[in-house]
């Protein structure tokens, strides 16, 4: 992979290859896991995952009769 100028940041491009092992789609966020022998490791950040984990950890519920109505919750 070549670095490139990409604004004031620099960047690479991914190989399809890589990007369909992971499941990569455009604003996917990655996280470099380790760096050795200028080998990078990375993987994909689950950020929906992550959230429904730490909703999880709340111990939430909703009330019995609760019923999610889209289109109330989508009046503006």
């Amino acid at each position: 992979m070549q670095v490139s100028k990409w604004g004031d940041s620099l960047a690479v491009r991914l190989p399809k290859a890589l990007v369909d092992k992971l499941g990569l789609s455009a604003g996917d966020e990655l996280t470099i896991v380790d760096v050795t022998d200028r080998t990078l490791i990375v993987q994909k950040e689950d950020r929906r995952k992550t959230a429904l984990e730490r909703l999880a950890q709340l111990n939430w519920t909703l009330p019995a009769d609760f019923k999610f109505d889209r289109d109330e919750a989508n009046e503006r």
